[in-house]
């Protein structure tokens, strides 16, 4: 993410309570889907974003959230931007919100873009309760399309895996 134009800082500040609405407990600069904050000599903001995926269907609540939160600090002309180029990848993602996705129980992204897939192969992916890499994939798309459905074969328990892309 750029920055560019001063007192970007209290914008962050303000983005950085704004949740993603299907795992809450990563904020949308964990996830790394802030592209950019331009706030003009007019106090104009634009937030540009780039979507997960890009029919997400959390990208339109996570839009009225930046806007709601921005609003409730007092900046009444916001604008967000959506782009899809460079689309979004986990390698954006904050190892914060990486540890906030194991300590939430999903498995978080082991590595960059998974290419297992394409050659048959298959991933270890630790388990997010009991760190066994004891796993298995039980569904190539879990709770969201943005997970894939795994099963711990030492501890039992079943967990989502946020893919690699």
């Amino acid at each position: 993410m750029t920055d560019t134009s001063p007192g970007t800082d209290k914008i962050k500040a303000i983005l950085s309570s704004v949740s993603d609405p299907e795992i809450p407990v990563l904020s949308v600069f964990d996830l790394g889907i802030i592209r950019d904050i331009k706030m003009d000599e007019n106090d104009h903001i634009t937030v540009v974003i780039t979507p997960t995926y890009s029919g997400c269907p959390a990208m339109n609540m996570i839009e009225v959230n930046i806007r709601a939160a921005l609003q409730e600090a007092g900046f009444d002309n916001v604008n967000v931007e959506t782009i899809l180029n460079p689309p979004w990848t986990t390698d954006w993602m904050t190892e914060e919100g990486k540890r906030k996705l194991k300590d939430y129980g999903i498995a978080p992204p082991q590595g960059s873009v998974d290419k297992s897939e394409l050659f048959g192969e298959d991933k270890v992916v630790p388990c997010p309760h009991c760190d066994s890499n004891s796993t298995e994939m039980i569904s190539q798309f879990g709770s969201t399309a943005c997970k894939s459905m795994y099963k711990c074969l030492d501890c039992l328990e079943p967990f989502d895996y946020f893919k690699c892309h």
